[in-house]
């Protein structure tokens, strides 16, 4: 599958600058198949080490972390020559060696013409720190997240689509293939961006499939979790997460302490929502009071939304069968909401987006807010009927007067009243 993090990896290997790599994200959103498939698309050769089931390499790094040994000695491991500049060199699940990734230190300062790439879960590289410290400084950094509507076509052979989609989005012209993206936005909304998940259909076009992959992957989150945290924290991380699709079932989708348990207090799920957040499989919306930059200097973050970093596995949560949602069903619009909602959410921080909800004392709200690079802010409203007065939108705008604002529905492009018009599969071209 074509992801878009090649673009940024070519930039990666050809930088003067470059750093060890360390690709972090939830399981199984193809960490290691990308930095694979680039090896062996723009290298001599892959040196691929998984820390995770040898103890022979783990043990090459607890003498010193002397680069040039490392190198030798890991090239005897694997039988093959490890050359400076042309072989990529891969640790996969570096979390499971501490010792390995404090090296990385080491390789920049000592040894750059290495190039290394280092994979690993957001979780354990957080947990798993009792003796040796994080390179700080010494990598960089990026996170990989499920596939995004685009490469969903990608992988679907619709490319040409996206172009017209990026065409439309661009001029804010309506588009002639409206339907046709909109009935592939509702396949997206089913299937989601989690690699086997797209797999399962693109092989079986069989959703029976692709719910069984989906139900996998939820049951092994939690699975990945236990093994750091305590039994007590793990029966608070399952009910916390149990909890979500109920969080955003509800009208109002400020997350409620009391929907985990009843008398559930902020105090006792703090951390196994952190948990579920470093794991990379929610992502959390903050309140924000004012509409001002800096946004981060109005926030509340006790006051927040939970979103499924996917929405096929927030389907999957659910137990909504696609039928459900490709013929639109009345009984659908009761989760619609909550559905595209996520979607937005998903397309926003995958694209580099941090947003927040806005909400004036009265009983507006607008779903996301968000500063671009030029300082402004911008208001988001979603909106899954068909019914596309915006009240609140029109009440932000006239309170803080954004350059423009934003408005996502299932209507074509379109700008009007200062306000884009954008369609669901267009979100993903959106950026800051």
């Amino acid at each position: 599958m074509e992801r878009k993090i090649e673009k940024y990896l070519i930039k990666w290997k050809n930088s003067s600058r470059r750093m060890p790599l360390l690709i972090n994200g939830a399981r199984q959103v193809g960490k290691t198949y990308s930095a694979l498939n680039f090896g062996k698309t723009f290298y001599r050769n892959t040196a691929y080490f998984n820390m995770e089931n040898s103890t022979e390499i783990t043990a090459i790094f607890e003498r010193d972390l002397n680069p040039e040994r490392i190198v030798r000695e890991l090239s005897a491991k694997i039988g093959q020559s490890i050359f400076k500049s042309e072989t990529l060199i891969i640790f996969d699940e570096i979390q499971s060696c501490e010792r390995a990734l404090t090296a990385l230190k080491y390789f920049y300062e000592e040894a750059p013409e290495y190039h290394i790439i280092a994979v690993g879960s957001l979780l354990g590289i957080a947990s798993n720190r009792e003796k040796y410290s994080f390179p700080v400084g010494k990598v960089a950094m990026i996170t990989l997240y499920p596939l995004d509507f685009e490469e969903f076509l990608w992988a679907t052979a619709n490319t040409e689509i996206c172009n017209l989609i990026r065409e439309a989005f661009e001029t804010c012209a309506p588009m002639a293939l409206h339907e046709t993206a909109m009935d592939l936005y509702k396949t997206y909304l089913v299937v989601g961006g989690m690699p086997w998940s797209v797999s399962e259909y693109i092989v079986t076009k069989d959703f029976d499939f692709v719910m069984v992959a989906q139900k996998t992957l939820n049951d092994s989150y939690i699975a990945e979790m236990a093994k750091y945290a305590t039994p007590h924290e793990t029966t608070k991380i399952m009910a916390a997460w149990s909890s979500v699709p109920g969080q955003l079932a509800k009208e109002n989708h400020k997350f409620q302490y009391k929907i985990i348990k009843s008398g559930a207090r902020a105090y006792d799920y703090e951390i196994p929502l952190d948990w579920l957040k470093a794991a990379g499989i929610i992502n959390k919306c903050c309140h924000v009071h004012e509409g001002k930059m800096p946004l981060a200097a109005y926030a509340d973050n006790s006051s927040f939304k939970l979103y499924m970093a996917d929405t096929g596995l927030l389907c999957s949560k659910f137990d909504i069968r696609a039928n459900i949602i490709l013929d639109n069903p009345l009984s659908f619009y009761g989760v619609r909401g909550a559905l595209t909602e996520n979607y937005v959410m998903q397309a926003l921080v995958t694209n580099g987006i941090d947003p927040y909800y806005w909400s004036s004392p009265g009983k507006a709200e607008v779903d996301f807010v968000f500063q671009d690079r030029k300082g402004s802010i911008i208001p988001l409203e979603v909106k899954s009927a068909e019914n596309v007065k915006a009240k609140s939108l029109k009440l932000f705008m006239s309170l803080y007067q954004p350059p423009y604002g934003i408005r996502v529905s299932a209507k074509n492009f379109g700008y009007e009243n200062n306000i884009k018009r954008i369609p669901f599969y267009g979100i993903f071209c959106l950026t800051t």
